[in-house]
């Protein structure tokens, strides 16, 4: 399944885009063409599904500057996050996190939401998951980014072609 979802990738995107989904062995990490490549990369972890959707949901979402820059520019701080790092993190993570649920759900795959600092400090997850679900309800009423509406599509076709898209589909108790 996982070639599957790397070739239906390179087919919806390497010809447009230059940009492959590759099987990473260690943190996932986006990596624009550069002298060592010519081609820009989406690298997931450890060869897990999840990974390769969640990368892809945060590729789906960049912009055209953004997509130039090592991990689209943006900083993260590793498992371990003061509680303010955390809502920052939340944050910046409800639209991919959103996007990564429908494709899980469009692949027929579960999804498991990521709060993603088992040894920081806790906080209520409550607040992010609400937000996550409320993004997700607004992607269906209002429509997904263009590429990630494209890719949805082409995992529907894949893998799960007779999935419908609805909100009814997106529930707390689903988180």
């Amino acid at each position: 399944m996982l070639t599957q979802l790397i070739e239906l990738f390179d087919r919806c995107f390497f010809q447009n885009y230059n940009t492959r989904l590759v099987k990473g062995d260690a943190e996932p990490l986006y990596s624009p063409a550069d002298h060592s490549c010519d081609y820009h990369r989406v690298i997931f972890a450890h060869g897990f599904f999840s990974s390769a959707l969640h990368e892809i949901a945060h590729w789906c979402l960049a912009g055209e500057q953004r997509r130039q820059q090592v991990d689209y520019g943006y900083w993260y701080t590793e498992d371990g996050r003061t509680a303010e790092q955390q809502k920052i993190f939340e944050l910046v993570e409800v639209k991919p996190q959103a996007i990564e649920w429908m494709f899980s759900l469009a692949s027929g795959q579960k999804f498991s939401l990521s709060i993603d600092n088992l040894n920081g400090e806790s906080s209520d997850p409550m607040p992010f998951k609400l937000a996550v679900l409320a993004q997700a309800k607004a992607y269906c009423v209002h429509g997904l980014p263009q590429r990630a509406a494209l890719f949805h599509r082409q995992l529907v076709a894949q893998f799960n072609p007779t999935y419908q898209l609805s909100a009814e589909n997106f529930s707390l108790d689903k988180l």
